[in-house]
């Protein structure tokens, strides 16, 4: 049988530290972003606990997740740098189409010639339902991990050592059996503005440069995808080209979200 955790609302309060109680049951809180357009439906009681997740579990606080508003220059231009990466939340059924529909012709290229990604790229792949906010942030730590001077004897830093010659299989079946995050993923669930339910139609996916390319990690792939060359520097608009390019196939939708881990 396959394990399922609930779905990690989109929400860079959750991801980073939580300060505020749950909503009640019913209260809208995805972050709405369509044609460069953003908004957000929710209502903010009085903090009254504080709930840590990723900065709780050794990520230094002058790092985290910052919402993206837009994808224009002006709003890339709001985004605090530099960005290490990008996630982007989006409704998952079309995934596997825009795939092959909006491949550039260095990925086309790079999928004939069989190109192996580069060995430094972290990453996992997905085998818990739902978990994909998690494993979103898993890939975007990971891979800007040198970039990150993670607390010593951290879960995080105990994780990417443990696992650092796993491979993607590996490390999924690794993170199925690691009760400390899947302890960590459900109390940043409950904390969210939003009441978890299961069969979510929307999946997250990151955005890292390593090497020079700029890759797609979805764990629910075999293998990242290269969308071709990028840079540190160029990071979040060459992630907001692709990102366009996703969204054009959603016309009728308005449930994408856009999140920089930023450096600050």
């Amino acid at each position: 049988m396959v394990k399922r955790w609930l779905p990690l609302e989109a929400n860079p309060d959750v991801m980073n530290q939580v300060l505020h109680l749950p909503l009640p049951s019913g209260t809208r809180g995805w972050f709405l972003f369509h044609l460069g357009l953003s908004s957000r439906s929710r209502r903010r009681p009085a903090p009254s606990r504080s709930v840590q997740f990723m900065w709780g579990l050794g990520v230094p606080e002058d790092v985290g997740f910052c919402d993206v508003y837009g994808l224009d220059d002006e709003m890339l231009a709001m985004v605090p740098q530099p960005v290490l990466a990008v996630i982007l939340l989006c409704p998952q059924d079309r995934i596997k189409e825009s795939q092959s529909s909006t491949a550039s012709p260095v990925e086309t290229k790079a999928r004939k010639m069989k190109q192996e990604p580069s060995k430094k790229v972290y990453f996992t792949r997905q085998t818990i339902g739902n978990a994909c906010g998690t494993v979103g942030i898993i890939h975007s730590l990971g891979n800007a991990a040198p970039k990150i001077k993670l607390g010593e004897g951290s879960y995080f830093d105990r994780f990417y050592k443990r696992t650092a010659d796993m491979d993607p299989v590996q490390r999924a079946a690794f993170l199925e059996e690691d009760q400390e995050m899947e302890d960590a993923h459900s109390v940043a669930v409950s904390a969210g503005d939003t009441e978890a339910k299961d069969g979510v139609i929307e999946h997250y996916i990151c955005f890292s440069c390593v090497d020079g390319e700029l890759y797609e990690l979805d764990g629910g792939n075999s293998r990242p995808i290269s969308h071709g060359p990028s840079s540190p520097d160029t990071l979040l608009q060459d992630s907001a080209k692709v990102i366009k390019e996703r969204l054009a196939l959603y016309s009728e939708s308005n449930n994408f979200n856009v999140m920089a881990l930023s450096g600050r």
